[in-house]
């Protein structure tokens, strides 16, 4: 985030919860299953990010970010001892994406299809797609929120696309 070295700690917290609040909220809803929890993962998120220090983080700031914040997701579900299965409403709920008004339609059908198939995939290769492709991030920066090798992002990545491109036939 290029963000001016004069900006005062607390302007540099605001931008960077205006920036990446909605996105990290969406991927932790993924792994807790409920908005309102994954809120909470993402305030706690924040609050670590308030005691970090900003130069340490020059670079990187995106990769803590979604690290600390899956981190706080895991220790949620973990503590429940069980996961929460995610409708498909708020599946594409969260997806974050506006049709225009001509291809409403068919995109909503094709997103729901998809969508659904992918919940028929592993755990890790919707994780890593739904970083990539939800939220634009990088191999290395997927790499690093996950503590999985770059070839291995880029393995699960590819496998998960050629599946669902199978399932799509």
């Amino acid at each position: 985030m290029d963000q001016s070295v004069t900006d005062s700690p607390s302007e540099w917290i605001l931008d960077v919860v205006a920036r990446w609040e909605s996105d990290l909220v969406r991927y932790a809803r993924h792994m807790v299953g409920d908005v309102e929890r994954a809120r909470d993962v993402v305030q706690d998120t924040f609050l670590k990010l308030c005691q970090q220090d900003r130069g340490q983080l020059d670079g990187h700031l995106v990769e803590w970010l979604f690290t600390v914040c899956r981190n706080g997701a895991l220790d949620v579900r973990r503590k429940e001892q069980r996961m929460t299965t995610m409708t498909l409403d708020a599946v594409m709920e969260s997806a974050g994406f506006d049709p225009q008004p001509d291809d409403a339609a068919e995109q909503r059908d094709e997103s729901h299809r998809v969508l659904q198939l992918m919940t028929g995939l592993p755990a890790n290769q919707q994780e890593v797609l739904r970083l990539k492709f939800q939220h634009s991030l990088s191999y290395r920066e997927i790499s690093a929120i996950t503590g999985l090798s770059e070839t291995n992002v880029g393995f699960l990545i590819h496998v998960g696309i050629k599946r669902l491109r199978e399932l799509t036939k």
